[in-house]
């Protein structure tokens, strides 16, 4: 390879290769010369440019792939810009001649395809230079689209787009045609042109006016257009183009508008109109859409709705935070109004509604949550308060109205509740994020924040109700000063208002959704609360049966608040636990006799009731199972199995119970069997094993049961198949920023996606991801997902016969069903199998006779040739988990001949791609399948398969299926490697762009490859340096691939490589990739890019940091404009980037990655990383609090430019972070500490303040900390002053370690003083709002440690300065005196226990400092003979030190003593806990 090292081609050395290695030489010959090209000398390119431009152009004709072109037209392009240009109209013609050629062979393709490049590349390089020359070659190229087959109008529209990024306004007389080419690109078969049209479209966009004023509403309809039927990609790229558009319709100012009347402003009504038209009517227009509503049909398809969603978004980031503070309210009520009664098609279904309304919250939670400080998010907090008072008087006034009739019929009822649903969650999720800096909000009583949530709990819909309760579940994780309040508030409604059943139900969701709170508090809620709730809910069972009205809600309220009690932990739950089981074993009938007069007995409305109650209690008890587990002691468990069997006989009983009462009973019966199977899974199987067989008939009943509609296979399987073969599927299985909505698209037009009010117990659950709304999905879906779990349990403890009977069973119901009802059955069983299969392999059992096998095989065989992809996927991982539960090499290696042979004679793409997986399966769970003869046989099938390019999804697949058989074969794949690595290269270098997914199949078998060769790849030997070049090779292909999954693949691959063989990666270019992808709108390129930074920080911080630099004064266009790297540094742009991530992984990530930095590098670049730390501390703080204390400090001179250096920046130059939110300014504050811990570590200069002035003279690039102490102290202070709670905790932690570190550095300039004096006034105020009565009791804790380190530090000794921090103690103390009474009774008991430790800590450190100074002072003065006045001031420190405690030293006494024989008390063993007080020692 070193020959291809060339500024000419060397032919000959090209001229002994074989084809493959050919493509690979010309392509490294390529890369070399576009970097000395940009190096040689001006006259040197001159003398060889003839002979290099024939070279390049005889390339042209040798049908190069897609790589190749792309970098040969960019040389094209470098060479001309460099050397003359008067030769570039002849290969400007050369190239029009071979786009004009008759030759429609596929082997002139790529020739074809390559001049089309090249055009492309040579406008966008020389642009205007080539005059007048664009119109012929434009009308040429939009001439030969006409014929052109999807990759040449791939290929076109990208030309189109460098053409008119080259020509900028001089292409106008262009802009027509290529508008009208790339309308009809727009809504092509084929994804990936809609997406290069939409690119080019984005480019046309910023010199054609008429594209956003005359057109406006055309290229907004073509744009819904283009979304029916859309890939995720087409959807990113067109909602870009539409919101782009529609924002600059709003701001751009027209020129030349005075010549040109006719152009009219665009108001933002009317682009909002145009969007909700996209959202409500899809793509048919006006008046398509009239006649279907009055068919009454729905024509809005989920794509174009999801993708008017993106753009919304798109519109919004587009005109920025500031725009969007501005006009809040208009778009609000904009928002709200697409799911309100005005368009009832929306909402007409529940399953439209609920995908309606999660489309509208992702653009609330996009838009405020992404681009609004925290000072807008708490205006735009109040903006949705008032919209939700609006609301509520609307419905008031319904409500208020006489007439039943029209009460209940009313549509304003049903008008409101998707818009106050999407409100109150909204709200829930901004105040969540605010955290305690939203107390403000909750504190001003003009807008009544917490009254209007709570007004709206007794909404007549149950949906209004569950949003109104999360919401007071999100203020009780944010405040946590909310919660006992809030708790108490719901407790006296739900009793005063028990006799109305909206309030019943409102209220028990609100209370066990604050339940649910608590485990995220860690201050909790006070004891006795438990026993309020248990009490209240036995009323509420107890009760039901009084009223007949409020029955089922009493119920549901009951069993809803013991199972939220459950949540509060062992600790709680054992003082209830008798009462609850009894409750428990009441709920059902005692014997299988009276279950039978139940039967005989009720009629349809008590059935409902009972089974909502006996539900409950299912759940009740799940809950204790599951947050109780350290209860579940033998005992617990024999007085829990009684009602089983009755539950059981119930499950049973239920379909005939059904067929006598109808239709009412559908859904409690089907929760009732959802809620049964739940509690089933958690239980260990012996504790009804009497049952197993009863149970799995029911269970395989439900699985084929005849009415099953809808094909719920993307809930059911994605947890059976592996991780990383979901990424052969469909994008929408990936994890991307727009999940929360692209979920909907997974089910098709029919499915519902999962919304709180189907399931009202997972109100109190984990949350699952973050901050979001739980979304339990319809019970009809999650019973059968329970079904399919339970039955794997199930299945694998009954005995063999029973077994082999079921499987015959599912078996015969497969058989004799037809079309899409067979599909559902095979589905619902194939989950079924895998599940058995899972759980007998993990827990190591067998599967039983060889009949088993034989019926397991038939099972799984046919969904391996399922039209449905991720049917096959989740066979091909229960075909491998058979042979690993067989165990036995003989079945092994029969599955993999019935694959091999399918794979020989198959000639269609699902059995091809189906037993491809299977043999990847097979390799990963049995490795390398034990004989190299296999693994020879099943690579050569794969190599085979992996080049059937007329069909892309068995290259995928199969290659795929390679790279599981690569990981798993370790070592034996060793003589693979050269051909396999050969294969990929010619695949890479060959495979058309528009096949995405076959490249991210060839990243991953590179990245498998890479891994399988290891450290080997440092070697020098010559084979070892070609594997090597051709992996890097690979990975220069792929890192220059439009698709972004594809560049994350090749950004792990290099990682991979930076691994084992550090010194042949070129860092500086690896690092301008990931600077260049850091806010990259594709979540697992950001995560691609940070994982590897935070691998290459751990070795080479530096190098990275400035390479990072370096590369952003070198190229201001390439990186994206929300890196700002060349002002603050690679830190500071990962300091900004954290502030805007919202996923959790990327976050962890950035922290991790600026952490190593700060400890490889803080102390050389010191003065960066505290400017870094102070501006985001500075940025959000309060101006005033800091400038009244800054004025206290230092002499005259500095005080002005202490304060000023804070006030006025803002009006000088943008601020680098505006309004960073909480947590950044924590982890900010986080930093200062780690950055004094890193200093202490170093040069001593910088705790020695004489030392470091000194050095600093000698060299003023020498830098220490102690000449930063001024920042280090406001850093802190204004941290410790915050509203945030966190950062408060924060602040004072870095006073602390301040403090500490710099006790004992001596001013020179005052001899016997030391340098931290002048900050007293400061360190004052930092402390004292911690002592004021509504602090938290953790911050007072922190504070009272503080309080005492600077006491005990002695930088002070005039008494009168010790004073003021002594005081603080001293209230603090009087406030514990005062016992229970005065404590907060806010938080739990041990909260309160916490902070009176920590004040008698505090009292006991300065106490025993006190009385150590005095004894010092007492030897120095025996010893030495002072003046009367330094006497005088010496005894004053330390006798008044002394004095000043010995004022308390009673009271002291009697509560350290208090405290001491409590915690002896506790200390006890076990045995003596009968003798322990109740209460302990009251500390009075």
């Amino acid at each position: 390879m070193e020959l291809a090292h060339t500024l000419l081609l060397n032919e000959e050395a090209c001229s002994q290769l074989s084809e493959v290695q050919k493509a690979e030489f010309i392509f490294q010959w390529l890369r070399y010369l576009e970097k000395l090209l940009l190096a040689t000398s001006r006259n040197d390119v001159r003398e060889k440019q003839k002979t290099l431009v024939e070279q390049l152009l005889s390339l042209l004709n040798s049908s190069p792939g897609p790589p190749t072109r792309k970098l040969l037209a960019k040389n094209l392009a470098i060479l001309y810009s460099i050397g003359d240009t008067f030769s570039v109209y002849e290969t400007i013609d050369k190239c029009n001649d071979l786009i004009r050629s008759k030759d429609d062979s596929p082997s002139y393709l790529p020739t074809k395809l390559a001049a089309v490049v090249c055009l492309g590349s040579l406008y966008k390089k020389l642009g205007r230079i080539l005059g007048n020359t664009f119109t012929d070659t434009v009308g040429n190229i939009l001439k030969a689209m006409k014929s052109a087959e999807s990759q040449g109008r791939y290929e076109i529209m990208l030309s189109l787009q460098n053409i008119l990024n080259g020509l900028g306004a001089a292409a106008t007389p262009c802009h027509r045609d290529v508008y009208k080419a790339a309308r009809s690109c727009l809504t092509d078969r084929s994804m990936a042109v809609r997406c290069a049209a939409a690119k080019c479209l984005l480019e046309l966009q910023n010199e054609a006016i008429f594209m956003w004023s005359t057109d406006l509403d055309s290229v907004a309809t073509l744009c819904f257009k283009s979304f029916e039927g859309s890939n995720y990609d087409v959807r990113i790229s067109i909602s870009k183009l539409l919101g782009t558009i529609l924002a600059k319709a709003i701001i751009s100012k027209h020129p030349g508008t005075a010549l040109r009347q006719s152009i009219r402003r665009v108001s933002l009504e009317e682009v909002l109109e145009l969007l909700g038209t996209g959202f409500l009517r899809g793509s048919s227009g006006f008046l398509r859409a009239s006649g279907d509503m009055l068919k009454g049909t729905s024509s809005v398809s989920r794509d174009v709705r999801v993708g008017v969603t993106q753009a919304y978004v798109v519109f919004v980031s587009t005109l920025g935070g500031t725009w969007l503070e501005k006009n809040f309210p208009v778009f609000l009520s904009h928002l709200l109004s697409l799911v309100s009664q005005s368009h009832p098609k929306a909402t007409q279904t529940q399953i439209d509604a609920v995908c309606c309304r999660r489309c509208i919250s992702f653009i609330l939670r996009a838009t405020i949550g992404g681009l609004l400080g925290e000072k807008a998010q708490i205006a735009a907090a109040k903006d949705i308060c008032q919209t939700i008072w609006k609301l509520k008087k609307v419905m008031d006034a319904v409500l208020s109205d006489g007439n039943l009739e029209t009460r209940l019929g009313s549509t304003d009822v049903a008008a409101s509740q998707h818009m106050l649903v999407c409100a109150l969650q909204e709200l829930g999720n901004l105040i969540h994020g605010l955290g305690t800096t939203a107390a403000p909000l909750l504190q001003d009583s003009s807008i009544g924040l917490l009254d209007s949530v709570i007004s709206v709990i007794l909404h007549p819909s149950i949906s209004v109700r569950l949003a109104a309760a999360w919401c007071l579940h999100c203020i009780a994780v944010a405040l946590p000063s909310y919660l006992t309040p809030l708790l108490d508030r719901c407790i006296e409604r739900l009793t005063v208002l028990k006799s109305s059943p909206e309030a019943v139900t409102g209220f028990s969701f609100a209370v066990a959704a604050l339940l649910g709170a608590v485990k995220h508090c860690p201050l909790g809620i006070p004891h006795g609360k438990g026993k309020i709730i248990m009490t209240l809910a036995e009323d509420l069972l107890c009760s039901a049966t009084q009223n007949s009205r409020l029955s089922a809600q009493r119920t549901q309220a009951g069993w809803l608040l013991i199972a939220a009690l459950m949540t509060l932990g062992s600790a709680v739950v054992s003082h209830h636990l008798a009462r609850v089981l009894l409750l428990w074993k009441c709920v059902f009938p005692a014997s299988p006799k009276d279950l039978e007069t139940e039967k005989s007995r009720g009629d349809s409305f008590t059935w409902q009731v009972t089974l909502e109650g006996r539900a409950g209690a299912l759940s009740a008890i799940k809950s204790f199972v599951s947050y109780c587990g350290d209860l579940l002691t033998e005992e617990v468990i024999q007085r829990l199995l009684p009602p089983l069997p009755c539950a059981v006989d119930l499950l049973i009983q239920l379909s005939s119970i059904l067929k006598t009462y109808g239709n009412p009973l559908k859904t409690p019966s089907v929760v009732y069997r959802q809620r049964l199977y739940e509690l089933l899974i958690l239980l260990p199987p012996e504790t009804y094993e009497g049952h197993l067989c009863a149970i799995l008939k029911e269970l395989a009943a439900d699985l084929t049961a005849p009415d099953i509609q809808v094909a719920a296979s993307t809930f059911l399987l994605p947890p059976l198949c592996h991780q990383d073969d979901l990424l052969i599927l469909s994008p929408l299985l990936q994890e991307t920023d727009h999940r929360f909505i692209e979920e909907q698209l997974l089910l098709g037009n029919g499915g519902a996606c999962g919304s709180l009010e189907y399931d009202p117990y997972s109100i109190y659950e984990k949350d699952v991801e973050g901050d979001s709304v739980p979304k339990p999905l319809p019970p009809t879906l999650s019973v059968i997902s329970s079904a399919a779990k339970l039955f794997g349990v199930v299945c694998a403890h009954v005995g063999e016969a029973q077994r082999l009977l079921i499987l015959e069973q599912l078996l015969n119901s497969m058989k004799h069903t037809k079309g899409a009802r067979q599909q559902v059955v095979q589905l619902h069983v194939v989950s079924s199998i895998s599940n058995f299969l899972k759980y007998v392999a993990d827990s190591k059992g067998s599967l039983g006779p060889d009949e088993m096998r034989r019926l397991a095989l038939t099972l799984v065989m046919g969904a391996l040739e399922s039209a449905n992809p991720l049917l096959r996927c989740a066979a091909a991982e229960a075909w491998a988990r058979l042979a690993q539960v067989v165990d036995d090499g003989a079945f092994t290696a029969g599955l993999a001949q019935v694959s091999f042979d399918k794979l020989k004679s198959a000639r269609d793409v699902v059995t091809r791609t189906g037993h491809s997986l299977a043999l990847g399966s097979l390799n990963r769970y049995l490795g390398g399948i034990s004989s190299s003869q296999h693994l020879n046989s099943c690579i050569g099938i794969l190599y085979t398969l992996s080049q059937d390019s007329t069909s892309p999804d068995v290259q995928t697949w199969a290659l795929h299926s390679l790279s599981l058989v690569i990981d798993s074969a370790g070592p034996l794949f060793y003589v693979h490697v050269e051909p396999t690595l050969s294969l990929i290269i010619m695949l890479l270098l060959n495979v058309p762009p528009t096949h995405a997914e076959v490249h991210q199949s060839l990243g991953r078998c590179l990245n498998a490859l890479i891994t399988t060769l290891g450290p080997e790849l440092q070697g020098n030997s010559t084979s070892v340096s070609a594997l090597r070049t051709s992996c890097l090779l690979g990975c220069a292909v792929m890192q220059d691939n439009p698709d972004c999954l594809v560049q994350a693949q090749a950004i792990s691959c290099l990682q991979q490589l930076h691994m084992f063989a550090p010194r042949h990666v070129n860092l500086s270019s690896l690092v301008s990739c990931l600077c260049v992808n850091l806010c990259s709108p594709y979540l697992l390129l950001r995560r691609a890019v940070l994982a590897c930074l935070r691998q290459l920080v751990q070795r080479e911080a530096s190098e990275v940091s400035e390479h990072a630099v370096m590369l952003a004064k070198d190229s201001r266009e390439k990186l994206t404009p929300d890196a700002n790297i060349g002002e603050m540094g690679l830190e500071g742009a990962l300091l900004a980037l954290l502030d805007k991530e919202t996923d959790q992984r990327l976050c962890h990530d950035i922290r991790e990655t600026l952490n190593h930095m700060l400890t490889s590098m803080a102390v050389e670049k010191l003065s960066l990383w505290l400017k870094l730390c102070k501006e985001v501390l500075a940025a959000s703080a309060d101006f005033a609090t800091i400038t009244c204390v800054d004025t206290m400090q230092e002499e005259e001179g500095h005080k002005l430019d202490d304060a000023s250096v804070l006030t006025t920046r803002s009006d000088e130059k943008p601020h680098p972070f505006t309004n960073p939110r909480w947590a950044t300014r924590v982890f900010a504050a986080e930093c200062v500490c780690r950055i004094i811990n890193q200093c202490e570590n170093a040069n001593s200069a910088h705790f020695d303040i004489a030392l470091a002035q000194e050095m600093k003279k000698r060299d003023s690039r020498n830098d220490f900390l102690v000449l930063h102490l001024a920042d280090l102290i406001r850093m802190a202070f204004m941290a410790a002053t915050d509203h945030s709670d966190q950062l408060r905790l924060s602040g004072l932690e870095t006073l602390l370690v301040v403090i500490r570190r710099f006790a004992t550095v001596p001013e020179p300039e005052f001899p016997g003083h030391v340098i931290l004096e002048q900050y007293q006034a400061n360190v004052g105020a930092a402390l004292r709002p911690a002592f004021t009565s509504e602090t938290p009791p953790d911050v007072t804790a922190k504070a009272c440690q503080v309080c005492s380190a600077w006491i005990a530090s002695g930088v002070v000794s005039d008494l009168s300065d010790l004073r003021r921090v002594h005081q603080l103690l001293v209230s603090s103390l009087t406030k514990i005196q005062a016992g229970k009474e005065a404590l907060s009774h806010l938080y739990n008991e041990s909260a309160s226990t916490m902070e009176i430790l920590a004040v008698l800590k505090a009292w006991a450190e300065v106490y025993i400092i006190a009385v150590q100074r005095h004894k010092n002072n007492k030897q120095t003065l025996k010893t030495t003979s002072y003046s009367e006045e330094s006497v005088r001031n010496g005894s004053n420190s330390s006798y008044g030190l002394l004095d000043l405690v010995c004022t308390d030293l009673g009271t002291l006494s009697r509560l350290w003593l208090a405290a001491l024989q409590d915690f002896a008390l506790l200390t006890l063993p076990s045995e003596f806990a009968s003798q322990l007080p109740v209460d302990g020692k009251e500390v009075k």
